[in-house]
């Protein structure tokens, strides 16, 4: 039964994500067949973007693949890690049960007043998608607190604690024992939803009682690991029932956005990068890149910079970029004569390059919550993209200058050999470009053009994808979409509760009060930013944070794709963060070396990045000028 629910959630929420594919395809046809659009295209592609999330979101939850804090990892396995786990656990399923609820009641709500999305569809059904993952969700967090507790096993030692003396026991009853350990650790991690069921069943209890116990306990589970979207989506329930408001206020906002007309394009682009990451476009693009560029001093580590920049603006995040990568980057520098230690930075410096580079997700995001055009953040962010992957392959060339690493000398024939085996993949930028400023396409429509582009070129020209490749690529794109649309949609709940305790407005009165100078301002505002880095995750980031500063970016006359581009330049420069940095664990687990070693290497590159981001802060020119020229100023 277990297994035909999971392929029956992979294959709804893949047909899902097929489906977004074609329908903003046949809508760029049908518009220049007939000049109209095809009725409900558009609200059906919103509609499937949202259950798309969400049922990514439970399959992300099943496959224990739901974005938390890195912290709880430093907690030594033994006792206290199986504490930490219990509390995740029950924190987390608490917070998914009173947000399925919160859907539920939205549902009956919407259900009555009887409203449709277009084409008879209606809108209760479509938003049924809320409180059934939810629901799964907090199941399956209480499900999953056995496995990953790490209990059972066939070795007992005596009370010396000394592991020579180890002495094997019966198979059979060590398992019973380990079987008994999981049942207890999922029965006390089920106190979260019997702690869920009786907030919602006696709300009077959050709104008589102080505040901070409570949000001792939300940073508490935080540390420990609980799932990003349970700490958002729990302090917002917590703040709302404080006040008597009920949490269905928070999936209302949950709605909205996924909902949003351009927010498909996320999904869309994500699915581009997974199909190029699942077939041999590395190879092709390393072949072409030094061919290129392998002949200057320290070729291969620039050609892995820019490799990585390009991967990085359709993947959405430094995870594809360094997961798919670094399995061919890493042996080829040190092939090379590159030294370990550098190599191991630069790969993870490098998988975050590419976000300030058109059509990253996190500008296209940004744009969204901003309120500003995503054509304007995407020309703002061209030149400083640009700049700091620069930065970092003038250290690459330093670095094959002391180390006297290996060069490829240019030779005319490969470089145009290889230019016309990767032609396609290398095409794909222009036609995403040309798409959108032509306006032949909107946004969503250019994603779907070049998930498209992605697939005929993949699997059918090439023929690197097989059937199985490409059902494990989409299944692998919804599971990464849904663990990031579930923070975003429980986020701009948190949000709305800021905006209506008037929390911009505050900032503003002490910004103007104790802030005298617009660059004291930029000062403060990256060192915030810096901080809100190495504890957030850059989604979630944007959709807390930029309705916080937007307020304060205009009063201070800073532009506000200047302001954008600020925004997720220092949060990229978060992800290099020691200890906490999402890129350090992520270069940690790929390349097998200890989070420490990997923060050791990434300081220079975390010191390059960062002059680079002063630079972009106090030139602004290098976001505007862009945009005076193609007269979007």
């Amino acid at each position: 039964m277990k297994r035909v629910l999971a392929v029956l959630e992979d294959s709804v929420a893949s047909l899902a994500l097929l489906a977004m594919v074609i329908l903003p395809l046949l809508e760029i046809v049908w518009r220049r067949a007939f000049s109209r659009g095809i009725p409900a295209s558009g609200p059906i592609v919103q509609h499937l973007t949202l259950w798309v999330g969400f049922l990514g979101a439970a399959i992300a939850a099943r496959e224990g693949k739901l974005l938390a804090l890195a912290t709880g990892t430093f907690i030594p396995p033994g006792r206290w890690r199986r504490a930490a786990d219990i509390l995740a656990a029950a924190f987390g399923a608490c917070s998914a049960l009173i947000l399925a609820w919160g859907g539920y009641q939205m549902v009956m709500s919407e259900r009555e007043a009887g409203a449709n999305i277009g084409a008879g569809i209606q809108t209760w059904v479509a938003e049924l998608v809320l409180p059934i993952a939810f629901a799964f969700i907090a199941a399956r967090i209480v499900w999953r607190v056995g496995r990953i507790s790490g209990h059972g096993g066939a070795i007992s030692a005596d009370s010396s604690d000394d592991l020579r003396s180890a002495r094997p026991v019966d198979s059979r009853s060590a398992s019973l024992s380990g079987e008994r350990s999981v049942w207890l650790d999922r029965a006390l991690a089920s106190l979260g939803l019997v702690a869920g069921v009786l907030f919602l069943r006696m709300p009077s209890i959050l709104a008589t009682h102080a505040l901070w116990p409570a949000f001792v306990i939300v940073v508490a589970a935080a540390v420990v690991g609980t799932p990003l979207f349970a700490i958002l989506g729990g302090t917002a329930a917590l703040l709302f029932m404080h006040d008597g408001v009920t949490p269905a206020t928070i999936l209302i906002e949950t709605y909205t956005l996924s909902v949003s007309p351009t927010l498909p394009a996320i999904p869309l682009f994500t699915l581009a990068g997974f199909l190029l990451a699942e077939g041999r476009a590395s190879e092709r693009l390393l072949r072409v890149f030094r061919a290129f560029f392998g002949w200057i001093p320290g070729g291969t580590a620039v050609v892995c910079a820019v490799l990585c920049s390009f991967f990085t603006v359709f993947t959405g995040g430094s995870g594809v970029t360094i997961l798919a990568l670094g399995g061919v980057l890493f042996p080829a520098l040190l092939k090379d004569g590159y030294r370990e230690k550098f190599s191991l930075g630069l790969l993870t410096a490098s998988g975050s390059l590419g976000l300030l580079l058109p059509p990253s997700l996190p500008l296209i995001l940004y744009a969204v919550v901003a309120q500003i055009p995503i054509e304007d953040i995407f020309i703002g962010g061209i030149l400083p993209g640009i700049l700091l992957t620069a930065m970092v392959s003038a250290w690459g060339v330093r670095e094959g200058i002391v180390s006297r690493a290996g060069r490829y000398p240019f030779r005319a024939s490969e470089a145009l050999a290889s230019a016309w085996a990767a032609k396609w993949e290398l095409a794909m930028p222009v036609l995403v470009l040309v798409a959108m400023f032509s306006g032949l396409a909107t946004a969503v429509e250019a994603s779907a053009l070049t998930a498209l582009y992605a697939l005929v070129v993949q699997a059918f020209i090439h023929r690197d994808l097989s059937l199985r490749d490409l059902l494990r690529a989409f299944g692998e794109c919804v599971t990464v979409i849904g663990g990031v649309l579930i923070i975003l949609g429980v986020a701009i709940g948190l949000t709305n509760y800021l905006v209506g305790a008037q929390v911009p407005a505050k900032l503003l009165e002490w910004a103007s009060t104790h802030l005298t100078s617009r660059l004291m301002f930029l000062l403060v505002l990256n060192l915030f930013l810096l901080a809100v880095g190495w504890l957030m995750e850059i989604y979630a980031a944007i959709v807390v944070v930029v309705p916080l500063i937007v307020p304060l970016g205009a009063a201070f006359g800073i532009h506000p794709v200047h302001l954008g581009i600020i925004f997720i330049a220092n949060l990229e420069l978060g992800f290099l963060t020691p200890l906490v940095g999402l890129n350090i664990f992520l270069a940690s687990y790929r390349f097998k070396r200890p989070v420490l070693e990997v923060c050791a290497a990434a300081l220079p590159m975390m010191a390059i990045l960062g002059i680079g981001v002063l630079v972009i802060t106090y030139i602004p020119w290098l976001t505007t000028g862009l945009l005076g020229l193609f007269g979007h100023s």
